[in-house]
């Protein structure tokens, strides 16, 4: 289905991805489950396809598109069944490397976002802890300047690309107000630097997750990756493009879902007939198929507006807490018309009912997101 902001290289993008989702992706992705991680070598081939970087200079690889574009990328990509996949590219092209591409100095920049890019690096971005999540000004992580490095102490939770990533972006309290913070640019390997534990999760089994730990972690005063205490401004700032992301991530799980129901139940036979057969299933689809419908016309817009330069954090926030129940309502319907297969760990559908649990969850909660919808009226 077309909006009428598609263009002819928006579709050319989406079979590219196809193509790569169909060769890279669906015949390897049980065995990335039980691995519980994406292999560095796909992620390097998706940044030399050009995946990386649709939104960046090309002086540092990237394709200079637009927010569109970024859009139909996310969207295209969440037609795999493989949510924990997903994951892990768009935390790295749409959640955590913004932060470099809009904050970095030209230093900073040169030394890491081609290889950001290119996926040699993969990125990873440090805000939610134990006691905070959606509420980013709660953050307890703090960095002290001394001399001419700053030193960060605290804990991050929840971190996706947390165990395996190159370079992280981390959020940390540098003064005494609230908003106080500052984002820092921190290398794999700096020493007081470690992953606590490797999360264990319900869903999105092929993203490493995991909790970091800063103890006494040094970086050059040259690693401050911002303005001092404006990094609560550019993590809102970031949300924008990441609820959005998220967003087209609940909306390829219902297109997808759906795509795959209506093949299954009009092949399988019960009552003397095709489950097709029957009215309910039938108008369920159809309604859900209109809901997803209208719900993709409206991120469609939304990202519209980002490329028009619009402030539209409630109509995001609007977009993030309407998918995120959207989704689960579809994929759950979907689960039930399949029956009992729809309960067994090797079938798709199962693997989308678990993996759409978190967009409800993570990215903003949905209770958060509508809070943020009513103050702004």
């Amino acid at each position: 289905m077309h909006t009428i902001y598609d263009t002819p290289e928006h579709q050319l993008l989406r079979d590219q991805v196809a193509r790569f989702i169909a060769k890279e992706v669906e015949p390897h992705g049980m065995a990335w489950e039980e691995s519980g991680m994406v292999p560095r070598e796909v992620l390097r081939r998706m940044g030399q396809a050009g995946f990386f970087g649709l939104m960046y200079e090309s002086q540092y690889g990237g394709g200079e598109g637009d927010g569109l574009t970024n859009l139909v990328f996310a969207e295209a990509l969440s037609q795999s069944t493989f949510a924990g996949f997903i994951i892990t590219v768009l935390v790295h092209t749409d959640m955590a490397s913004p932060h470099l591409h809009h904050a970095g100095t030209p230093a900073q920049k040169g030394k890491y976002l081609r290889r950001v890019t290119s996926g040699e690096l993969i990125t990873a971005v440090g805000i939610s802890e134990p006691g905070a999540g959606s509420d980013v000004a709660g953050i307890r992580t703090h960095a002290r300047r001394d001399g001419d490095d700053w030193v960060i102490n605290g804990c991050k939770m929840f971190i996706t690309n947390g165990v395996h990533a190159d370079l992280y972006f981390v959020a940390a309290k540098t003064g005494p107000g609230k908003r106080d913070m500052s984002m820092f640019i921190v290398e794999k390997g700096t020493p007081g630097f470690s992953v606590g534990r490797a999360l264990k999760k319900t869903g999105w089994l092929s993203s490493d997750t995991a909790e970091l730990i800063f103890d006494n972690v040094r970086i050059p005063a040259d690693n401050l990756l911002g303005e001092e205490n404006k990094g609560f401004y550019s993590v809102m700032k970031n949300f924008q493009t990441e609820r959005i992301a998220l967003g087209a991530m609940a909306v390829g799980h219902c297109t997808r879902a759906l795509q795959l129901t209506l093949d299954y139940v009009r092949q399988r036979q019960a009552f003397g007939g095709t489950l097709w057969d029957q009215q309910t299933i039938r108008q369920r689809l159809s309604m859900l198929d209109a809901k997803t419908r209208a719900a993709r016309q409206f991120m469609y817009h939304c990202a519209w507006s980002v490329t028009q330069g619009h402030d539209i954090v409630q109509e995001v926030s609007m977009l993030k807490a309407l998918t995120g129940e959207l989704v689960n309502e579809v994929v759950q319907t979907c689960q039930q018309f399949h029956g009992g297969m729809g309960f067994m760990r090797e079938t798709a559908i199962e693997r989308l009912w678990r993996d759409a649990r978190v967009l409800a969850i993570g990215g903003g909660a949905t209770e958060v997101m509508l809070e943020e919808v009513a103050k702004r009226y």
